[in-house]
């Protein structure tokens, strides 16, 4: 299994947009350094590949920043990582479970054409998962992600 980090997102606090950072530092306890979410541990990462299908299936044109994840991948099925650990680059991380749709989410990406039911259901098992942050480090846009040598 092998994959790449194609975009890292964070925002400073809760409701601001997310800003695109090419790199970030990943922290035991933390999570992503500077992000809203910070001192939970946790990442949150998501297929660049779910948001494609979602804007196939909806007709919408969200960007993968717009769905609030910290980390949008490539090349990688995520949810199967869920009870297992993997790295990213050299930091280790555990996925921890599913980050199941919300109707916050739904109401945020909604419009005329696509209710936010609409949303959360075209996301249900495709939003990607939550990561505990198991070792410090950094990360980057085209950071490999892998699993081989630590199962």
């Amino acid at each position: 299994m092998s994959g790449v980090i194609e975009s890292i997102y964070s925002a400073a606090s809760r409701g601001e947009p997310q800003q695109t950072v090419d790199a970030a530092r990943l922290i035991i306890e933390v999570g992503l350094q500077g992000d809203r979410y910070a001192n939970s541990g946790v990442v949150t990462l998501i297929e660049a590949e779910a948001v494609e299908q979602f804007n196939e299936t909806t007709g919408l044109d969200i960007g993968p920043g717009e769905v609030g994840r910290n980390i949008v991948t490539r090349g990688v099925r995520l949810n199967p990582l869920v009870g297992k650990q993997f790295k990213i680059a050299d930091v280790r991380l555990e996925g921890m479970e599913l980050c199941e749709p919300c109707a916050t989410l739904g109401g945020r990406l909604a419009s005329e054409a696509v209710s936010a039911t609409e949303v959360v259901k075209a996301f249900v098992a495709s939003a990607g998962i939550r990561a505990i942050v198991r070792s410090t480090g950094d990360i980057c846009t085209g950071s490999a992600i892998s699993l081989d040598s630590l199962q």
